[in-house]
Parts: structure tokens; sequence; C-alpha cells
């Protein structure tokens, strides 16, 4: 006697969540869902009055010499926390030497650039500002233009009312970190699958998520970020063209001049990843599908059939999350005493 059509559809839906459970669960030994907020970084408590601060400063382009160049400009909080162009431009509209990495879920990296060389945000806050190519100031300069305004020395007072002088270069770069940790991007499709919604993956995504660890894709790519925890050859079986690894960058190699690490480069964190492009260090490659595939064949020596790069793409988009919602602040005014841009 044959099964009814309910009976038929009742085993396939149960069939369907073991295997959505059974995915599920080798999800969660790799990957974690982004938490909803960030309320301590290094231990320590973060400060509403630094953020409030950080927020003001991030979007502040008097930080640049120019007056024309703010954290924004680079990392636009509106398209996915990067700029969507090759290599960022800088003072005098200089190009960058890489790829300008978002700074959304930043926090959960294990070190800031592609190189690693800042082992947090309030490290990696620095190197923009006083980068020739980037924003061409100084901590003199910034610390010149702050002390001229009397809103941001008040608001610095109220936000490190411990320090003798409470404005300082360090400090600039404790309230832009305290207001960097907040830009996070939870309850993506694929948190809610972690968390135990089965259908926010849908077919597709969920076999996509499959290839990618059965793949190896999360051998480097894993934990809350999907990436940003390690550094790894680009190229370990092949090595791609030189229009996408140029040989020029040596990576890691000019942090510790280790031979080994040349051509090294921290795992790209995925999160967000469809809004991101171009894709790599050298921004070379604006297809994420091109991107799959490129990465299939010269990390894991795999030639991505076509449907399996849709696969993997088709997960990837799952990664995106809610976006910080950031009002564009009004900033205090200069005075007679705030350095002219140059």
């Amino acid at each position: 006697m044959r099964p009814s059509i309910p009976l038929l559809l009742s085993s396939l839906l149960m069939t369907s969540a073991a295997n959505a459970d059974e995915l599920r669960e080798r999800a969660n030994a790799m990957f974690k869902p982004i938490p909803d907020k960030v309320t301590e970084v290094r231990g320590q408590k973060v400060s509403e009055d630094q953020a409030m601060l950080g927020h003001k400063l991030w979007f502040d382009p008097r930080l640049s010499s120019s007056h024309v160049i703010s954290c924004n400009t680079c990392h636009n909080l509106s398209i996915g926390g990067s700029d969507n162009v090759p290599t960022s431009i800088g003072h005098g509209w200089q190009k960058g030497p890489r790829n300008s990495p978002t700074v959304l879920n930043a926090v959960f990296n294990a070190a800031q650039f592609w190189d690693g060389r800042a082992k947090d945000l309030q490290e990696q806050a620095k190197g923009p500002v006083q980068a020739s190519v980037e924003m061409n100031s100084t901590p003199e300069r910034v610390v010149s233009t702050l002390q001229s305004i009397p809103e941001y020395a008040a608001e610095f007072k109220k936000a490190f009312p411990n320090d003798k002088e409470p404005v300082s270069f360090d400090n600039m770069a404790y309230a832009l970190e305290a207001f960097e940790v907040s830009l996070t991007t939870p309850n993506s499709p694929f948190d809610r699958f972690l968390k135990g919604e089965d259908g926010a993956l849908d077919d597709k995504q969920k076999q996509g998520l499959a290839l990618f660890m059965d793949a190896g894709c999360s051998s480097c790519h894993n934990g809350v970020n999907l990436g940003g925890q390690g550094y790894f050859p680009f190229g370990v079986i092949k090595k791609p063209g030189a229009e996408v690894l140029p040989t020029g960058d040596k990576g890691r190699f000019a942090v510790t001049n280790t031979a080994s690490d040349e051509y090294v480069f921290r795992a790209a964190p995925l999160r967000n990843v469809a809004l991101t492009p171009p894709y790599f260090h050298s921004g070379e490659v604006w297809e994420l599908e091109q991107a799959v595939a490129i990465m299939g064949d010269s990390q894991l020596g795999r030639k991505l059939d076509k449907d399996e790069v849709s696969a993997i793409t088709a997960f990837l988009h799952s990664v995106t999350g809610e976006q910080p919602q950031v009002a564009y602040p009004v900033l205090p005014a200069s005075t007679a005493n705030t350095p002219k841009p140059e």
C-alpha cells in the first residue's frame, strides 16, 4: 500500500530537518554567530562617552592635513565599511598600495590590516592618520587641531576624566576604537541558521555551506568573522597571476622580515563580503564568483565547477548581516587657532 501524499511530505520534511540539524551541528563547530552587541574590549567595558566622541572623530576630515579625508572616506559605513574601489584615494590623489578592508566586525579580527601589523583597532586607528598616502597628518597636528576646538576639548575631558592631558593622540585612537566596536552586523541569515532557524538559508545556500566546509574553505575562513584569525600564503597550491598577486607586495614579510612570510596575508574575514568588491589585497577582482573560483584553484588545488562556485557564492550572500545605522554627526566648528588645510 502506497503512503499518502501527506505522509510523504511529512517524511520529506523530517528528513530535511534532520539534514539541517546535522549541517548546523557541523557549522557550529567551526563558526559562531555575531553577538548582538559588543560591550567589552580586551576585558574592559566600552565607555559610552569615548564611543560618542569616536563617532564624531570618525567623520571628521580635519584629522587629515587636507581637511578632506576622514576615516569614513575609505571605510564608508553606507557601503559595507570599505570604499568599493581597487585601492583607496588618499592625500593629493595618491592611490594606496592595497584594497581597503571593511571595518564592519573588525573587532573580531585577531589583528588589523592585510599583514596584521596592528594588534588591535586602537593601534590600527593611528596608522592611516599618519600615512603620507592616506591622511598625511602627524600626532602633533592632530592634537593641535583637537585642542583648538573648545567642544572637542570638553568632550575629551568627559571621555577621559582621569587623564592629566585628555586631548592626546592615544586618546583619539581609544575613542575611535570605542566607536568601531559598535560596527557589527548581527542577525544575518547564516547567523539565524546557526541559532536554529532552518528556513533562514535556502537549499542552495545550505549546499554552499556544506561545500564551503567540505572543500576546505573553512580551514582559513572560520570563527565568528569567517576569517581574520590567521595568516596564509596566497597561492598555497598555485600562485595566481601577477594582476591578482602583484610581485612587489610581499605581504607579511614586510612586518616580520621572515622569508617564509613572503606573499603571506591575513585570511580575509568574509562577513558582508557580497557588499565589498573588489576583492583580495590587490582589489583586482570585481566578481565574487571569480574570487571563489580563484581561491579554489590557488588555495585548495581544486577546480570548482560552475555549480560549486554558484553554491558557495550563494552561501556567502547569506553572511550579510544587519548593517549598523549610524547618523552623520554635526561636528564642532573650527576656530582661528585650528591648523589650516594643507
